[in-house]
């Protein structure tokens, strides 16, 4: 672990920092992926609330 140690000879542990890395842009095929899941989670998110509204308006 990676100590330092402050005036009056305290130690302090701090935590790993991460490596950082430059990000990369989505390519044409991420792009369309993830156009494809949203539409999908659109979808069932709908088929869900249509569903909820039926069950619950009957009866």
């Amino acid at each position: 672990m990676p100590y330092t140690t402050e005036d009056g000879g305290r130690l302090n542990n701090f935590a790993l920092e991460p490596k950082v890395y430059q990000a990369t842009p989505p390519t044409a095929s991420q792009k369309r992926n993830y156009i494809l899941y949203s539409i999908v989670a659109l979808g069932l998110i709908g088929g869900l609330l249509y569903i909820a509204y039926s069950a619950s308006s009957v009866g």
